[in-house]
């Protein structure tokens, strides 16, 4: 999915470098139930930029990078960078994203730079509750809840169609779980799985196709509609939705689900390591810019050159020594 690459003009302070990972969910939210015996695997992050139009000078490129979260814990085991990158820096913006920052002060015409982490990642499965009965929609006034319900890039939560089909599709399910998994149902049987370009959850309901991006957007999208909080969830190659309710005892939970591929509702077993969760965020250097997830990027540092080199970023699953 090397979509949205965003191009922006000047690095912003590398303010909040920390050497150790951001932890992305608040403490007061919990994950579905999870699996006792946990995946250990080690994954090799990188990115490679190429002066393939001429030689550029003053470069910054990123990319996300994992984080913990309740099912998931990172360890950094490794790095390594090319004598062109003069250094590497960790930022972490909004949503509990790390990002990875190289800057590279000249790149000759036809050279390459490049930098990369090892990162051991330990990752549990997810699975639904045995007891869906007893969970609710949580209350619509919680501040740290409304990006989840309002609509996002390419999520079109507030479109009539969306909102109308929604209300249809619910209408005889009373429970918060019958509500969710009919949306879940529909998707998987109204929307055709079609590898395109990224055209969001309203062309992918008007169009019935889309690959794991448009599924996982229409059902955040409805969900959204429904009052119930929802977001996707990033990992290399691929992304999911999750959902937000609320149990008897008033603590919230986010339960994952699979939109395209093997159908997995309220469960997930998905091994690649999460990069990030959301799908909108604020472009760094551009806050006025809306992003559906923060891709990698690259720019000029101030003083730098206009020639864009172009940015490859790798994600490969390595074996244990």
């Amino acid at each position: 999915m090397a979509r949205l690459t965003m191009r922006i003009l000047s690095l912003i302070c590398m303010a909040s470098c920390l050497a150790v990972p951001a932890v992305g969910q608040d403490a007061d939210e919990h994950s579905s139930k999870v699996l006792s015996e946990p995946t250990i695997q080690r994954w090799k992050i990188g990115i490679l930029v190429t002066a393939e139009n001429g030689p550029a000078k003053g470069i910054f490129a990123s990319t996300p990078v994992p984080v913990d979260w309740p099912e998931q814990s990172v360890k950094l085991i490794g790095s390594k960078k090319s004598s062109t990158v003069r250094r590497v820096n960790y930022r972490n913006l909004a949503g509990g994203v790390r990002q990875m920052v190289i800057e590279i002060p000249r790149l000759p015409a036809g050279q390459s730079a490049s930098a990369w982490v090892t990162y051991e990642v330990t990752k549990k499965a997810l699975f639904s509750p045995d007891n869906t009965d007893r969970f609710v929609v949580p209350p619509q006034n919680r501040r740290k809840w409304r990006k989840f319900l309002g609509p996002s890039p390419y999520i079109e939560s507030d479109n009539p169609s969306i909102r109308s089909i929604t209300r249809e599709i619910v209408a005889d399910k009373s429970r918060a779980w019958e509500q969710v998994e009919a949306i879940y149902e529909w998707v998987r049987a109204n929307v055709e799985y079609r590898d395109g370009p990224l055209k969001g959850a309203l062309a992918a309901f008007h169009d019935r196709d889309g690959d794991c991006e448009e599924l996982t957007s229409l059902f955040i999208a409805m969900c959204r509609a429904n009052r119930i909080p929802a977001r996707t969830v990033w990992v290399p190659g691929h992304c999911y939705p999750e959902f937000f309710l609320k149990d008897e005892d008033g603590e919230g939970h986010w339960f994952s689900c699979q939109a395209a591929g093997s159908p997995a509702f309220g469960s997930i077993t998905e091994m690649r390591p999460i990069l990030q969760k959301g799908d909108n965020f604020r472009v760094p250097g551009d806050p006025r810019r809306q992003t559906v997830r923060y891709a990698q990027t690259l720019g000029s540092l101030p003083g730098g050159g206009n020639v864009h080199p172009v940015i490859k970023i790798v994600h490969e699953r390595v074996k244990f020594p």
